[in-house]
């Protein structure tokens, strides 16, 4: 059936249409006695109550649900060129990370490495050209989702650094919609509110934490506040629109060379600030007053020059929709290419193959790149606090060093040196301090985690390490770049809060998952479970204060929800319920917690994507982002 076009951006429905427009701590510590590690023994049955998943049963034809699986992109301009280079050796099996090894580290600061396998360009491993806008990985971690009917296989590891690009097309499959079924401040939100994932809740260093601000509506129906049309990409590019914000008044996205405030409410732009080139890193994080920072390229791609870099560092005021500054780092005369971006306190931070560097927010540099360093930093975690991940040694006897340092001077405050060979870890949170890596690329899913590592940034000494197998859990970190880069977990209470895998419901095609509680103490699970209920799937999106936010996928036939749990009881709390309508959930279908950035605070969810490419065919709407809200 045709369906009618959607009215322009800024203008009212009509006749149904889909809403309204658009100093250094001590060295060769003894090593000590590991913790046993926790979390399920895939030896045992499972234990009841834990929500571990039931083994699927094959596959049988659902009811019509948006694809998963992305298809095959087209090689044309603007697609990452060049054969992959030769992939480097596995790290070694069963390094535990447990223990002070004694190597020392450099001073602080970084060397003027390249990368593997792309000399000068802060991508190891990856042996392509950037594409068009696309130097960099995405916001969040791609790789397909798993727990589809029939429990299909995830990819291996090493695939996933060769299939980013491709995975990456599925964000941009979009559903057309025409019609919008309608039902029915407190506090700034600052740091990672309404992130689909990342660096943690409100705990202090004991552990304690506040109580939510997110309270539910006399009626949690929801309706579609307003739609932002995908941008117009041309010769079959793929561009990066990483980025979003929600402040008390406006949602924030990133577009093609461009970031769009729009009221919130209406979906109106309040005001649009040009780039010279495409976004290519965002920071999640957001100071008290509204500023955050991104990395962006210095032009627009071109034929001839597919990338320019992710060279520039800028620092945006979210209200005023104005750059502050923009700044450079240079390593001789060559200007140091970025891989990620964060922000605590009044520190920006970015990290590459090439070193780290840190701004003052009023653009006073704070630290570089020292060329003399056998180490580098290769990324940072933000928010609360501040933590590097910092490398030493070749590929084959890497040491990754997590230290704790003072945003405003560079000084190490806690180090906690994992045991070597471990090439890759992702900062979770920094308050609590958790850390997650692939040991030995055990997870064999491409998740990037295997184990998380629980740690005293006071002292840099493991608290604990929690086994969490890939195959029983769904959290993800990439990781391989971007170092913050985690989604479907989160931190708080003390606790490390992980989505199980799906696995069979009650339900003739049903599958469904549950989300259970890790102590950070002692490792081992609460028995804590929060049920998604049979044909949903539930991703924690962050904590608020207490409590946990959440995002239930919907089935075939419902729409999805915005739940809060409660931190002690795990009481569960509607507080947003999407349209059941097939034009609106194949919207809220074609973009989900794993591909798409999520964003939830009193009463408004926003999805978006982080890719833009051109559109499969004319007639198809395609959408940027979507925004729904209570009464």
């Amino acid at each position: 059936m045709t369906q009618p076009p959607p009215p322009p951006p800024q203008q009212p429905p009509q006749g149904g249409g889909f809403g309204p427009p658009q100093d250094q701590p001590p060295q060769d510590q003894p090593p000590q006695t590991p913790p046993p590690a926790a979390g399920p023994n895939l030896g045992k049955a499972p234990e009841p109550g834990y929500g571990y998943p039931q083994a699927p049963q094959a596959p049988q034809t659902p009811p019509p649900a948006a694809p998963q699986t992305p298809p095959t992109p087209p090689q044309g301009y603007g697609y990452p060129q060049g054969t992959p280079a030769p992939q480097p050796p596995q790290a070694p099996q069963g390094a535990p990370g447990y223990g002070y090894p004694g190597q020392q580290p450099g001073a602080y600061g970084q060397p003027q490495q390249a990368p593997y396998g792309q000399p000068g360009f802060g991508q190891p491993g990856y042996g392509q050209q950037p594409g068009y806008g696309y130097p960099q990985q995405p916001t969040m971690p791609y790789q397909p989702q798993a727990g589809q009917p029939g429990g299909g296989k995830k990819l291996n590891a090493q695939m996933l650094i060769i299939v980013a690009a491709v995975v990456a097309i599925a964000l941009i499959i979009g559903g057309g919609v025409w019609y919008a079924s309608s039902g029915k401040d407190e506090g700034k939100q600052n740091d990672t509110a309404g992130q689909s994932g990342g660096t943690g809740g409100t705990d202090d260093d004991n552990g304690g934490t506040t109580s939510g601000k997110e309270k539910a509506p006399s009626d949690p129906s929801a309706k579609v506040l307003f739609q932002v049309p995908a941008p117009e990409v041309k010769n079959d590019s793929t561009v990066v629109v990483s980025g979003s914000w929600l402040t008390d008044k406006a949602y924030v996205k990133s577009g093609i060379a461009r970031i769009v405030g729009y009221d919130r409410d209406k979906g109106s732009e309040l005001w649009k600030l040009p780039l010279s080139g495409p976004v290519c890193q965002a920071s999640r994080h957001v100071t008290d007053d509204n500023l955050t920072a991104v990395l962006y390229q210095p032009a627009m791609p071109t034929k001839a020059d597919p990338s320019h870099g992710c060279s520039q560092i800028a620092l945006i005021d979210l209200d005023a929709g104005k750059r502050l500054w923009t700044k450079t780092v240079k390593t001789g005369d060559q200007l140091i290419n970025f891989d990620n971006i964060t922000l605590s306190g009044k520190t920006v931070a970015v990290g590459s193959t090439s070193g780290g560097a840190a701004f003052d927010v009023s653009g006073k540099l704070l630290w570089s790149p020292k060329p003399a360093d056998s180490c580098y930093d290769a990324g940072y975690g933000g928010g609360d606090k501040l933590v590097a991940v910092r490398k030493c040694g070749s590929y084959d006897q890497r040491q990754l060093h997590i230290q704790t340092i003072d945003p405003k001077s560079g000084k190490v405050i806690s180090e906690y040196k994992m045991t070597e060979g471990i090439e890759y870890a992702s900062i979770v949170s920094t308050n609590p301090l958790v850390v997650a890596a692939d040991v030995g690329d055990s997870a064999g899913d491409g998740s990037g985690i295997s184990d998380f590592f629980s740690i005293d940034s006071k002292t840099g000494k493991l608290r604990t390490r929690i086994s969490a197998p890939g195959e029983q859990f769904a959290a993800r970190c990439e990781g391989i770049t971007r170092v913050e880069a985690c989604n479907l977990l989160a931190v708080g209470n003390d606790r490390l809060y992980l989505p199980t895998e799906e696995h069979d419901g009650t339900g003739k095609y049903s599958q469904t998952n549950e989300i259970v509680a890790f102590d950070l103490a002692t490792g081992k699970q609460t028995g804590q479970r929060a049920d998604a209920g049979d044909g949903y799937t539930i991703s924690p999106l962050r904590m608020d204060g207490g409590n946990l936010i959440a995002y239930k996928r919907p089935p075939y036939d419902k729409g999805g929800q915005v739940v809060s749990i409660s931190g002690t009881g795990f009481k569960e709390t509607t507080l947003l319920q999407n349209p059941a309508t097939d034009a609106v959930r194949d919207v809220e279908t074609s973009m989900s917690p794993e591909y798409s950035e999520f964003l939830y605070a009193e009463g408004h969810l926003f999805m978006s994507k982080v890719y833009a490419s051109k559109r499969s065919t004319v007639r198809e709407k395609e959408y940027l982002a979507v925004g729904f809200g209570t009464s």
